[in-house]
């Protein structure tokens, strides 16, 4: 069975192949030696993912569509001013190899062979000799693999290439290019003639719907705001004279080439290549026009056809009541944090952050409930933000900070594209606490709370048996009983106490210090605080499943169960007990977890 995208792009290819109607450009004479029955199609997604269909690995020369991306690599490489200074942005409503200027003598917009010219002439300017050849690169960066030159192409195109020759005569007579105009066409002409095929297409599409990055190399090519300046172009002007009439159909920024190909790049979804070389009145596919069309019918994917709920951004928001770390806390812990629950609240965040998410968020913390004296904000679940999102989001925690809030955020690695977008307010963002996982954030919250009302002194002490949950109700003969029969040990701090895999053969009451739970991977199940026990699974298994560490220095008693069954033997009623305290304890550790998939459920 195919994926059902795969599955659709077939129905497209068996459909659309058995359109004879267009024809092969012959204005350039080698290229009407292609082959008129190739048809592929090819759909990369912002992850990486490529599905190919048909002839997706025939390389047919790039021809017009290299337009986009020399004008990206002008915009990233001489800046937005220079490049505006010379050429227009406007649609032309004419053929893309119109003679015609603006009324001041510029080309219309860089997808027409004058503006296209044009961005040539401002890469030579600025590399000299070397101007195809950062193209090229370029081109090979876009498409994630090194591009050929179809040298026979090239040199068809430069013979016959006069209408060319005019319009770059007429760019120098007002003084858009210099003096070397044949040396920029055959910059020109050669970046037409670079081989691709439409797998690579869709590569070199789904880079400019990923922002700029590559999302098989994973290389960042461009950046945003020099891929949204040129979406607007495409959208505009990419179709030539089509370019009205596609928008409205359509509505997927695209480029077409002569050569048969189209790209359509649909921002932060996916990327569409076509080959097929008979071509309309336009000068466009006339196979790839229909699967462009079809694709953006069938899925509803017009870049306009928008009906996303800002509500669904906020998967939980909550307080402390019912919800806490993994750290096991004592009794006046607890009592503290059940007390001051509100003190803390949690907004678990999902999906991409847009300007309007994020003003629904900013809303929520402004006006429904009040923000806790420390506010967390996890975006574990967040991939991307926006510069509209990012920025109202610091102007949302500056005016928190104000009003005396302490602000944590988490779920995010400071090298991600998050941080980042989130880190360019810096001159308005307040002071944040982050932490890379939630759990440790919640924690660092319990703990702040606890201080701040009265947990210093019980923190501070070293706890005694009779403190422990796993002991409760027995009384101190047999307290003292268990005292005998256990063994003092200490463990300096980053000291493997148990280790998984090993024989269950004892549990340990913890004195002082603290320890935590981890899983091999590292993943951490609980942190133990004095007063707990740790290891009392051995109690019902007969292999550590997780290894415990040492944070601090440790002081604690351990009791092996070879010990504990002589002490249940003689004390029968006490051993039951214990065993219900251990139930006990497991039902609240299901409570929590059942409290945070009640949390996720109610969103």
């Amino acid at each position: 069975m195919y994926p059902p995208l795969r599955g659709f792009l077939r129905r497209c290819h068996e459909q659309f192949a058995a359109d004879d109607s267009g024809a092969l450009a012959d204005y350039i004479p080698e290229l009407t030696r292609a082959n008129p029955a190739h048809f592929g199609v090819s759909l990369a997604t912002i992850d990486g993912h490529v599905y190919e269909v048909g002839d997706s690995s025939t390389p047919f020369t790039i021809q017009s569509i290299s337009k986009a991306f020399v004008f990206a690599l002008a915009l990233e490489t001489l800046g937005h001013e220079r490049v505006e200074s010379v050429i227009g942005v406007e649609p032309s409503g004419e053929a893309f190899n119109s003679i015609r200027l603006t009324g001041d003598n510029k080309p219309f917009n860089p997808m027409v062979n004058a503006g296209a010219i044009a961005c040539s002439g401002l890469i030579h300017q600025h590399e000299g000799d070397g101007a195809f050849d950062l193209i090229h690169r370029t081109l090979g960066r876009f498409a994630g693999r090194e591009l050929d030159v179809d040298e026979a192409v090239f040199a068809s195109e430069r013979a016959t290439g006069d209408r060319n020759r005019a319009i770059a005569w007429l760019l120098r007579n007002y003084s858009v290019l210099g003096d070397d105009v044949d040396a920029v066409l055959d910059v020109y002409f050669r970046q037409c003639a670079v081989l691709v095929t439409a797998r690579d297409l869709a590569v070199m599409a789904a880079t400019l719907a990923n922002s700029g990055r590559n999302p098989l190399t994973g290389e960042q090519i461009i950046s945003p705001y020099v891929v949204a300046r040129t979406l607007s172009v495409m959208t505009s002007s990419g179709m030539y004279d089509y370019a009205g009439e596609w928008i409205y159909r359509v509505g997927i920024p695209a480029k077409s080439g002569v050569g048969g190909g189209i790209i359509a790049a649909l921002p932060a979804q996916l990327g569409l290549g076509t080959f097929s070389p008979r071509l309309d009145s336009h000068g466009n596919s006339v196979r790839g026009l229909k699967v462009c069309e079809a694709l953006s019918a069938h899925f509803g994917l017009h870049v306009l056809n928008r009906s996303d709920d800002v509500r669904t951004c906020i998967i939980s928001d909550y307080n402390a009541a019912g919800v806490s770390s993994r750290r096991n806390r004592q009794n006046f812990e607890l009592a503290i944090l059940q007390e001051r629950a509100s003190d803390i609240r949690v907004i678990e965040l999902v999906g991409a952050l847009s300007f309007a998410a994020m003003d629904y968020v900013s809303r929520r913390l402004d006006g429904e409930g009040p923000p806790g004296e420390l506010l967390i904000l996890d975006f574990r679940r967040v991939p991307s933000a926006t510069t509209a999102a990012a920025r109202l989001l610091a102007e949302a925690l500056a005016g928190l900070a104000a009003r005396g809030v302490t602000l944590i955020v988490a779920g995010f690695e400071k090298a991600s594209q998050l941080w980042q977008a989130i880190h360019a307010e810096r001159n308005i963002l307040p002071k944040l606490r982050h932490f890379s996982l939630l759990d440790d954030a919640i924690e660092w919250a319990e703990d702040q709370v606890i201080y701040r009302y009265g947990g210093f002194e019980g923190l501070a002490k070293t706890t005694h048996l009779s403190e422990q949950a796993l002991l409760a109700g027995l009384c101190s003969d047999e307290i003292d009983h268990i005292a005998a029969i256990g063994l003092a040990r200490a463990f300096k701090t980053g000291e493997r106490i148990i280790a998984a895999g090993d024989p269950a053969a004892s549990l340990f009451f913890l004195q002082s210090g603290m320890v935590s739970v981890k899983l091999r991977s590292g993943a951490r199940l609980a942190s133990i605080s004095p007063g707990m026990a740790f290891g009392e699974m051995a109690l019902i298994e007969r292999e550590r499943s997780a290894d415990v560490w040492a944070d601090t220095a440790v002081q604690c008693l351990e009791l092996p169960l070879s010990a504990y069954a002589s002490f249940r033997k003689s004390h029968p009623a006490s051993g039951e007990l214990i065993m219900r305290n251990l139930a006990a304890l497991l039902a609240r550790r299901l409570v929590l977890a059942n409290a945070k998939v009640d949390l996720l459920s109610a969103y």
